[in-house]
Order: C-alpha cells, then sequence, then structure tokens
C-alpha cells in the first residue's frame, strides 16, 4: 500500500466552502505515481504504456481546505492485463472518499493492450490486498 499527502489549495475550494469534486480525479491520478513507476521507472513519455480504462468515484463525505488529505493506495486486482487500482482518501481521521480505477498495460504503437509480466507483476503483486 502507497499513502500519500496532500495539501489542499484555496483553488481546490468551490463556491460552498469544501474542495470541489473535480479535483478528486487529479489527485488520484497524483497518488498512482508509484504504481505509474513500476510500469514505467523513467516515466518516460515515448515509452509510456499505461492506460486508464475507467474510474469509479465515491464522495462519502466532505473535504474542506483546513487540513491535509491522506490517499491510500493499492492494488485490488491484478489481471492479465489490467489491474484494478484503489484509492481511499482521509481527512481529519474520516474517510471521504473512494475510488476504483482500471488500469491496462497497453502498447500505444500496435495499440493493445500487453500481459503483465515478469518483475513488472512481482512488483505489482507486492501492492495487492
Amino acid at each position: 500500500m502507497f499513502s500519500y499527502t496532500i495539501t489542499p489549495r484555496v483553488a481546490d475550494t468551490d463556491a460552498l466552502g469544501h474542495i470541489n469534486n473535480t479535483v478528486l480525479p487529479c489527485w488520484f491520478e497524483e497518488a498512482r505515481t508509484p504504481l505509474f513507476r513500476i510500469l514505467n521507472p523513467n516515466m518516460d513519455f515515448d515509452k509510456w504504456n499505461i492506460i486508464m480504462a475507467r474510474m469509479e468515484v465515491d464522495y462519502l463525505g466532505q473535504i474542506f481546505f483546513h487540513s491535509p488529505v491522506e490517499i491510500k493506495t493499492w492494488i485490488g486486482r491484478l489481471g492479465n492485463s489490467s489491474f484494478d487500482v484503489m484509492h481511499e482518501l482521509w481527512q481529519d481521521g474520516k474517510l471521504c472518499a473512494k475510488s476504483k480505477v482500471i488500469c491496462v498495460h497497453f502498447d500505444f504503437k500496435l495499440q493493445k493492450s500487453l500481459p503483465i509480466v515478469g518483475s513488472m507483476r512481482e512488483d505489482l503483486e507486492k501492492h495487492l490486498q
């Protein structure tokens, strides 16, 4: 499991005084960076090999500007060429949001999915829960 802390910015808030719902997908993407490094250690866009096929976000409570949030990230399922990334967003000891993202190991030149094998699979398995 990975843990990532974000300090909300004033720009992340909306007219209602809480963090806008459109901000969370960006925060979840940022929290996936360690997983991106497993698939593409140099973070080289010329060799990028992952796509997001689906994202679900459950908003469970309001998130506010006043304190940091912690995002916990892990692998929920590891398939042949795809995997589920699970996120929980916590603020002040409260679970405020959950997300499930389906990612696919992908070859952009061939425009097709690729199997997850070898050390890449082994490294992802370390974060499987």
